[in-house]
């Protein structure tokens, strides 16, 4: 049998085992009373107890910052203005304990980061290859969750190596890629029973029947595009949208960002930084031009994106239904709301 069982005592001693193979692991971590994904050091404690991070673990492959090459402009040298890639270590990235829409939202990233056949980002492929994602499922979801709608679920498998499965005085864990079960041969635990099977299934079935009945967004796109890109509905939803950018720093599958180069003294730094469609600096043009002017257009452009651009190019919305943009929008501006409102 290649589940196991992983007892709640031996947490520290099992991410210890696995951070002296070369790992480097991140987790959910309280910060200041909310649960961010972070590196895990060997002094804070995953915590298995909560709804959803408020920061996902987006970072550990599309940091938030990241520098791509140095420079110098130093004349005199011969090399002066010649990029250099900066050089990262080749190390294994564990995803430990996130939830499956967090999941999911990698499978999201590579299409836009490893799009087949053409220019892959090499930034984000060389992070991403030595990743192992172990998911904690949600027993119970949290109100502002909308993963079914998005084709997910309290215990989706989808980008998953191995699945674990809270039952109390241990979590269950399920491999399921062959990744997932070569890390789980190496490390010696017991394994699970068939009772323990048995209780996992009963939770899983109970945390999805508890989200009710899914809206399916891809629905959406039975309505011709260019007629909801000039609907006067934009002009009224726009309005409370305070364009603070909360909702596309906090989502696990935004991936807009700019690239800056910084100079001090004679060396430099070419790097890039998350950016979101929310700021009117992102599409200014060097021209003074902007051709998203106000806030409807920007607003209109993140909801248009996700919704129904990106469902024509890939096949799938662009979200995964964390709830995040819903739990930490500071004017309470509702996702799901504009999901039902654009489908009608």
């Amino acid at each position: 049998m290649d589940a196991k069982m992983l007892p709640k005592a031996d947490v520290s001693g099992f991410l210890g085992e696995l951070r002296g193979k070369g790992y480097e692991i991140w987790g959910p971590v309280e910060v200041d009373g909310a649960v961010d994904t972070m590196p895990l050091d060997g002094t804070a404690s995953p915590v298995t107890e909560y709804w959803n991070s408020r920061v996902s673990p987006k970072a550990m492959v599309f940091p938030q910052s990241e520098r791509m090459f140095v420079f110098s402009v130093d004349r005199s040298r011969p090399d002066a203005f010649i990029l250099k890639e900066v050089e990262e270590p080749c190390i294994g990235r564990l995803a430990f304990a996130i939830r499956p829409c967090d999941a999911r939202a990698f499978g999201i990233l590579d299409k836009v980061f490893l799009v087949q056949g053409a220019w892959q980002d090499p930034y984000y492929a060389r992070k991403r290859e030595s990743m192992v994602v172990m998911a904690l499922g949600c027993n119970s979801p949290c109100t502002s969750c909308f993963c079914h709608w998005t084709g997910g679920g309290p215990f989706s498998r989808e980008g998953v190596d191995i699945m674990m499965t809270d039952l109390g005085e241990g979590f269950l864990l399920e491999p399921v890629t062959d990744k997932g079960r070569e890390l789980l041969q190496g490390i010696d635990l017991p394994g699970a029973s068939p009772s323990n099977l048995e209780e996992a299934k009963g939770l899983q079935d109970a945390a999805t029947a508890a989200m009710g009945e899914p809206l399916d967004p891809s629905h959406i796109r039975k309505r011709p595009l260019l007629e909801m890109f000039g609907d006067s509905y934009w002009e009224r939803a726009h309005e409370a949208c305070i364009k603070c950018g909360t909702c596309t720093y906090l989502c696990p599958t935004c991936s807009c960002f700019d690239i800056q180069d910084e100079v001090r003294g004679q060396c430099g730094v070419r790097g890039r930084n998350w950016d979101t469609c929310m700021f009117p600096l992102t599409t200014l043009h060097a021209s003074g031009h902007n051709p998203r002017p106000t806030g409807k257009e920007r607003f209109r452009q993140r909801f248009m994106h996700k919704l129904r651009y990106f469902l024509d190019d890939f096949g799938t919305i662009m979200c995964v239904g964390c709830g995040r943009c819903v739990q930490f929008c500071p004017v309470n501006i509702d996702i799901r709301e504009i999901i039902r409102e654009l489908r009608g």
